[in-house]
Parts: C-alpha cells; sequence; structure tokens
C-alpha cells in the first residue's frame, strides 16, 4: 500500500493558488486599468449592430419550454442507444429485448406528448 505524505500535495496546492492568483490579480487588473468612461451611448444594449427595441421580457407560449425539455430528454435516451449498438454483438438477445423495451417505453412517452397535443402549434 502506497501512503502519501502531505509533501505530496505541494504541486497541487501551488498550481490551485496559481489559478487563483491569476483570477484575483485579472479581476484586480481590469477593474483598475480599464476604462471608466460612463455615457448614455455606452450604456445602452448593443447586439450585432441592431438597436434595441422594446422589452427583453415578452412572455413565451409555454409549448416552447416543453419542446425545449423534450428534446433534451429524448436527446439523453438515444445516446444511452449508443453503447448498446457498439456492443450489440456481445450482448446477445437478452440486450436485444432489453433494447425492444427501452424503445418500447421511448416510443409510449412520445404516443403519449402526440395524444396530449405538445406538438400541436396551431391550437392555442
Amino acid at each position: 500500500m502506497i501512503k502519501y505524505l502531505p509533501s505530496d500535495y505541494l504541486p497541487l496546492l501551488f498550481q490551485i493558488a496559481a489559478a487563483l492568483g491569476f483570477v484575483l490579480f485579472s479581476i484586480v487588473a481590469s477593474k483598475y486599468l480599464g476604462p471608466r468612461v460612463k455615457s448614455k451611448k455606452k450604456e445602452d444594449p448593443f447586439e450585432c449592430g441592431i438597436e434595441s427595441q422594446g422589452d427583453a421580457r415578452v412572455p413565451l407560449n409555454v409549448r416552447y419550454f416543453l419542446i425545449a425539455i423534450l428534446f433534451v430528454l429524448f436527446d439523453v435516451e438515444i445516446i444511452f442507444m449508443y453503447p448498446w449498438a457498439v456492443n450489440f454483438k456481445s450482448l446477445g438477445w437478452a440486450g436485444f429485448n432489453e433494447m425492444l423495451l427501452f424503445v418500447a417505453f421511448l416510443m409510449a412517452g412520445f404516443y403519449y406528448i402526440l395524444k396530449k397535443g405538445v406538438l400541436n402549434w396551431d391550437e392555442d
């Protein structure tokens, strides 16, 4: 069994101290060395050369967020299929049946959101 002494961790502590020192130095240097001129023109929001119009807090339809959540959900589920596809031959019939069950649950969820009308944008 290997025993580590506290002196074995000194390079790690130096690295952490150097990183924190650089961050603190950068923040302080930008505060004191940066320009401090304030004007109406400088304080205006600016994006891509287009003048800002209206309020940024425009209410969005809740369906937008449901679609985003569903995208993440189905995307993560699809990610689970890649390791299965790589090990397809070694998993045998048991792995194939488990993936069929997984896809059945996936399609059941998809069928549920279709029946709930989450993907219908025409209706309000």
